[in-house]
C-alpha cells in the first residue's frame, strides 16, 4: 500500500487487535438482542434484523469504499480520497510467503486495522434503529443506512480519526467513539425518530419489553464485547489497552448502581431494564474517555452518566418525540456527557495525558471537546433529517397502519418469532392426555 512502511507485524498486537475486533463484532447481535427484547413480541424479528442488516450492508461498503473516505488521503480536512483504497486494492500486497513483510499500521497488518474499524461502522448503523422500532419499512431502512454511513459516518471517522479537521485543528480527544459512534448515532436516531413520527397509541399505549432476559443478555454481551471496543483501540497489547480496560469496567458499574438509585428513588422499584439501560449508558460515556482519565475520573463519568441518562429518557416524553428504545436519552445524550466530562476530569497522568479543568488543565480540553461533540451532533441531526425527508417523499418511510397492527415481523419478513399456536395446541394436548 503506497505510503504504508511494509515490515513485519508484531503478533502479540495482531492477536489482541483481531480478538478485539471479533468482541466488537459481536455487541452487534448482543445490540440486536438487547433491542430486540424490548419490542413487543410481533416485533422482535425486524429489530434484530435491523442490526443484522446492517452487518451485511456496512461490511461490503466499508470494503468498497468506506475505509477509503475515512481513512484515505484528507481531502480539505473534510473527507478521504474514495477511489485511493477502493475495494481494498493494495492492501494484499505482500502477502506471498516469499515476502519481505505486508504492509502495517502501527505495529499492526494494515489489513487488521481495516476489519477493526469496520465493526464500528457496522454497529453504529444500528444503534440507530431502536429509535425506529415497531413502525420503520425495512426496505426504507436499508437505503437510509447506506446512504446515512455513505454521507455521514464515513466522513465523521475522518474527521474525528483520519486525519480530519476535529482530529489535527481541534484537537479533540475521541479514544473508542463517543462523538463518531455515538453522539453521530443518536443524533441520527432523533432526526429519524421526528420524521417518521410516533407510533400508533405511542404514548398513551404502553410499550413494555415482551421478554427482559434477552435485554439482559444484550446488555451482556455488549459489555463483553465493549472492551475489544474501548481497549482495543489501542491498537496493541499494551498498557494504555489496559488503562482503558479498567476505567471502561469501573464507570460501567458506577454507571448501573447510579441508574438503579434513581430508579428507587423516582419509582419505588430497580428494575432489570433499569440496570441493563445503565450498563450501556456507562459504556457508552467512557467510550471517549476511556483512556484519558484515572479511576476517580471514571467513576464521575460512569455515576454521571448513570443517573443523568436515566432522567434523560423521560425527555422523549415531555417533548414528544417517540425514540422508541432511548436511543437518543442513552446515546446522544451518554455520548456528549462523555465527551465534554474529558474536558473537566481528564487526568494527565492517563495515557493521552491530556489534563482537565478539575487536573489543573483549565478550559483548554473543553472547549475542544464541546466543539467536537456539538459539531458532529448538528452535522449528523441535519444531514440524516434530508436523508429521511427525501425517502418519505420517495419510497416512504413507514409501515401502513395495518402493517403496524399486525406486527413488523409478519408484515416486512413474512415470519413470526414465536409460534403461539403450536404451543397452545401442545398445552391443550397435554391437558386432554392427562
Amino acid at each position: 500500500m503506497a505510503g504504508a512502511e511494509i515490515g513485519a507485524p508484531d503478533t502479540g498486537d495482531t492477536a489482541w487487535v483481531l480478538t478485539s475486533a471479533a468482541l466488537v463484532l459481536l455487541m452487534t447481535p448482543g445490540l440486536a438482542f438487547f433491542y430486540g427484547g424490548m419490542v413487543r413480541s410481533k416485533n422482535v424479528l425486524n429489530m434484530i434484523m435491523m442490526s443484522v442488516s446492517a452487518m451485511g450492508l456496512i461490511g461490503v461498503l466499508w470494503a468498497l469504499y468506506g475505509y477509503s473516505m475515512a481513512f484515505g488521503t484528507d481531502k480539505a480536512s473534510l473527507i478521504g480520497d474514495p477511489t485511493e483504497f477502493f475495494g481494498l486494492r493494495t492492501m494484499f500486497d505482500g502477502f506471498a510467503e516469499d515476502s519481505a513483510g505486508v504492509p502495517l499500521s502501527g505495529t499492526i497488518p494494515v489489513l487488521v486495522f481495516v476489519a477493526f474499524q469496520a465493526m464500528f461502522a457496522i454497529i453504529t448503523v444500528a444503534l440507530i434503529s431502536g429509535a425506529v422500532a415497531d413502525r420503520m419499512k425495512f426496505s426504507a431502512w436499508l437505503i437510509f443506512a447506506g446512504v446515512w454511513a455513505t454521507v455521514v459516518y464515513f466522513p465523521v471517522a475522518h474527521w474525528v480519526w483520519g486525519g480530519g479537521w476535529i482530529m489535527e485543528k481541534v484537537e479533540a480527544i475521541d479514544f473508542a467513539g463517543g462523538t463518531a459512534v455515538h453522539i453521530n448515532s443518536g443524533a441520527a436516531a432523533l432526526a429519524l425518530a421526528l420524521v417518521l413520527g410516533k407510533r400508533k397509541g405511542w404514548p398513551q399505549t404502553p410499550f413494555r419489553p415482551h421478554n427482559l432476559p434477552f435485554v439482559m443478555l444484550g446488555a451482556g454481551l455488549l459489555w463483553f464485547g465493549w472492551f475489544g471496543f474501548n481497549a482495543g483501540s489501542a491498537l496493541g497489547a499494551n498498557g494504555t489497552a489496559a488503562a482503558a480496560f479498567v476505567t471502561t469496567l469501573v464507570a460501567t458499574a458506577a454507571a448501573m448502581l447510579a441508574w438503579l438509585v434513581v430508579e428507587k428513588f423516582r419509582d419505588g422499584k430497580p428494575t432489570s431494564l433499569g440496570a441493563a439501560s445503565g450498563i450501556v449508558a456507562g459504556l457508552v460515556a467512557i467510550t471517549p474517555a476511556c483512556a484519558s482519565v484515572n479511576v476517580v475520573g471514571s467513576l464521575v463519568i460512569g455515576v454521571v452518566a448513570g443517573a443523568v441518562c436515566a432522567l434523560a429518557v423521560g425527555l422523549k416524553f415531555k417533548f414528544g418525540y417517540d425514540d422508541s428504545l432511548d436511543v437518543v436519552g442513552i446515546h446522544l445524550v451518554g455520548g456528549v456527557l462523555g465527551t465534554i466530562l474529558i474536558g473537566f476530569v481528564g487526568a494527565a497522568e492517563a495515557p493521552t495525558g491530556a489534563a482537565g479543568l478539575f487536573y489543573g488543565g483549565g478550559f483548554d480540553l473543553l472547549w475542544r471537546q464541546a466543539v467536537g461533540a456539538f459539531a458532529v451532533l448538528a452535522y449528523s441531526l441535519v444531514i440524516a433529517a434530508i436523508i429521511a425527508l427525501v425517502l418519505k417523499a420517495t419510497i416512504g418511510l413507514r409501515a401502513s397502519a395495518e402493517e403496524e397492527s399486525a406486527g413488523m415481523d409478519e408484515s416486512e419478513h413474512a415470519e413470526t418469532a414465536y409460534d403461539f399456536a403450536a404451543v397452545s395446541g401442545t398445552a391443550r394436548a397435554a391437558v386432554k392426555e392427562a
